[in-house]
């Protein structure tokens, strides 16, 4: 499913709450979880700072990418499981909204590693995810974005998804 051009703006307002770059601290992270959270991250640079926290999400997303840029992989000492799957840029394949749903079944934390482009992937991930998930990714040049995953996100993702072809 590739991304109309007509979602493009649309998709820059974050889904959640957007926490700016300077206030990112594990402190303020934190306040948007709980102990029970399943926290689930999209990018390489949002699940390597979470690690870095030692906040470790039971599903971490990423493409070995920042800004379009090649970049090291986060840590994997943490990781039970780990899956690769391919996903072009500016789409989301129904192979990867699969090993997502697949992901949400295996022991956490797992790792999926996108060949392509992982961005996008969000919006599957706030659809499927368990209930009581918290979902982070980066919001380019501005911060971090945390979502809360209930009924009105999930309706919120299938029309965007509806609306790719």
């Amino acid at each position: 499913m590739k991304l109309p051009e007509s979602l493009r703006e649309q998709l820059k307002i974050p889904l959640g709450i957007l926490i700016p770059e300077n206030q990112a601290t594990k402190e303020n992270i934190l306040k948007h979880t709980s102990s029970a959270s399943f926290i689930i991250t999209v990018g390489d640079a949002t699940t390597e700072k979470m690690l870095k926290f030692d906040i470790i999400p039971s599903l971490q997303i990423i493409d070995l990418q920042e800004k379009r840029s090649k970049r090291e992989p986060p840590s994997t000492t943490n990781v039970a499981s780990s899956i690769t799957c391919d996903n072009p840029p500016g789409e989301i394949s129904t192979r990867s909204i699969d090993v997502i749903k697949n992901a949400f079944k295996l022991k956490p934390p797992v790792r999926i590693t996108i060949n392509g482009e992982e961005d996008l992937l969000v919006i599957p991930v706030c659809l499927y995810a368990p209930d009581n998930s918290i979902v982070m990714y980066g919001q380019p040049n501005e911060g971090l974005v945390i979502v809360s995953i209930d009924q009105e996100i999930r309706k919120k993702t299938q029309l965007i998804l509806d609306s790719m072809n």
